[in-house]
């Protein structure tokens, strides 16, 4: 067995999207293609509720497969299918948005005025960039949780892990997405397979990962840091990428640690990417913004 020496380390930025929503960018944009298939995550906690109420109005996706997971609050939903409801704490939504859909998110904090959860996009290999557009809704009672002797609880979202399979199926990027909570001062080995990249997210309490060489999270390549000093160890907010290897290990610390670790299959395909449409050509990204303008974007369902 071999431990994932640890890439890189860093922060999630703050930024502001949809209406003028506050939240947090792990990764997304630019170069992604350390984290192939996955192309953005986003941290949407916030307990400000003028800093999210505004929501993400009525946008268009295509090419990509959106997962949302709700920790507190409600995330209300629409999209040019005619899905509508709405998903709470511990919920997950996972759009396939194929080749269109428009859809909207408006977040309403819990009675605390608390909004919490994250987004992540997973490409779509280019055989399925024009496909059937796909919603799956999964509310929290059928996630599979598994709780270890050590009393490490993993939710399992998507992928098998552990024994127990995900509810969440059919995806492209054949991830594998936990939820995975250790408690204090215990360390945890969790097999992460070769061939997939993977990266964990902190969200509560702090810890480190352990490099092949030790327990120090030292980067396997330069980093420009916005610090004057690498983070120590991996804390709220934190976002690890990890490099080859067949196992993850993480030392929680004093208040324990919770993160979201996630591994897919990379596609490893050309990337055409503007705001909510990820194409492989520029042609075929021209070609979806010019379809917009002239309202031929959705598709109809194809007879059989």
């Amino acid at each position: 067995m071999s431990i994932r020496p640890i890439k890189r380390l860093i922060k999630s930025k703050p930024t502001i999207e949809g209406a003028g929503v506050h939240l947090r960018r792990a990764f997304g944009f630019g170069n992604t293609s350390d984290f192939d298939p996955f192309l953005l995550l986003d941290d949407f906690r916030n307990d400000v509720p003028e800093d999210y109420l505004a929501g993400f109005p009525w946008h268009p996706h295509r090419g990509i497969e959106t997962i949302t997971y709700v920790l507190a609050g409600t995330v209300e939903h629409g999209d040019s299918m005619g899905n509508q409801g709405a998903i709470a704490a511990g919920d997950i939504q996972w759009m396939t948005a194929g080749r269109g859909i428009i859809h909207q998110e408006m977040p309403k904090g819990d009675p605390d005025g608390r909004m919490h959860g994250f987004q992540l996009w997973a490409n779509l290999p280019a055989s399925l960039k024009m496909t059937a557009p796909r919603y799956q809704e999964v509310k929290a009672v059928e996630i599979p949780e598994i709780k270890d002797d050590d009393g490490t609880r993993v939710r399992v979202v998507c992928g098998t892990f552990w024994g127990k399979k995900g509810p969440v199926e059919g995806i492209a990027a054949d991830p594998v997405y936990i939820d995975v909570s250790v408690p204090p001062g215990r360390r945890k080995t969790l097999p992460v397979e070769t061939t997939r990249h993977a990266f964990a997210y902190v969200f509560a309490g702090a810890g480190k990962f352990c490099n092949a060489s030790g327990p120090l999270a030292v980067p396997t390549e330069p980093v420009g840091w916005l610090d004057t000093a690498p983070p120590k160890e991996a804390e709220d907010r934190s976002l690890v990428l990890f490099d080859r290897g067949d196992e993850v290990v993480a030392q929680a610390g004093d208040d324990g640690i919770r993160f979201l670790l996630v591994s897919g299959k990379p596609l490893e395909e050309p990337v055409a990417w503007y705001g909510p449409i990820v194409m492989n050509t520029q042609e075929q990204l021209r070609a979806a913004f010019d379809e917009l303008q002239r309202g031929t974007f959705l598709k109809p369902e194809k007879r059989r």
